[in-house]
């Protein structure tokens, strides 16, 4: 089975599950790493949620269901280590929501092509507009194209 259909079908069975227990699913990868095949479940919390972060023993407990669902629809046709956990703390902004949900929060832009002599930004998310990042260093607020954008993730600040 193809790994697009894979992360497709876990998804669909996960978010039925997931939909009474606060939690959502934040990306599903089926890759292979070194020898093995790694299915890696990231979980989140909804916007309103009680609690901000997902727990271990939330992780757990999806695993052990996820198991089981795996073993008994038996859809995947090679040997795979199973991985179910958060984000973390410096999450990747993927989804247009999170723009939103993480707006005056401190993050890390990683870009292809340097802006004012660096590929690298850090300051204060203001959103994001018809595929344009705003993002607020110092007293400028820089206008960024998603498409320059690798990566921006949540800076960890401590």
């Amino acid at each position: 089975m193809a790994k697009e259909d894979v992360c497709s079908r876990v998804t669909s069975i996960l978010e039925e599950y997931l939909t009474d227990k606060e939690l959502e699913t934040y990306a599903v990868q089926y890759k292979k790493e070194g020898p093995d095949w790694k299915l890696k479940v990231f979980l989140d919390k909804p916007e309103g949620a009680e609690t901000e972060y997902v727990n271990i023993n939330e992780c757990e407990e999806v695993t052990r269901y996820l198991s089981d669902k795996l073993d008994e629809l038996d859809f995947i046709d090679k040997s795979y280590v199973l991985e179910v956990s958060s984000p973390g703390l410096d999450r990747e902004l993927i989804k247009d929501k999170d723009f939103v949900r993480f707006s005056g929060r401190l993050v890390e832009a990683r870009l292809y092509e340097a802006i004012n002599g660096s590929k690298n930004i850090e300051g204060e998310l203001i959103g994001k507009e018809e595929g344009i990042v705003k993002i607020a260093v110092g007293n400028e607020e820089l206008e960024i194209p998603e498409k320059k954008i690798s990566k921006i993730n949540l800076a960890i600040v401590f």
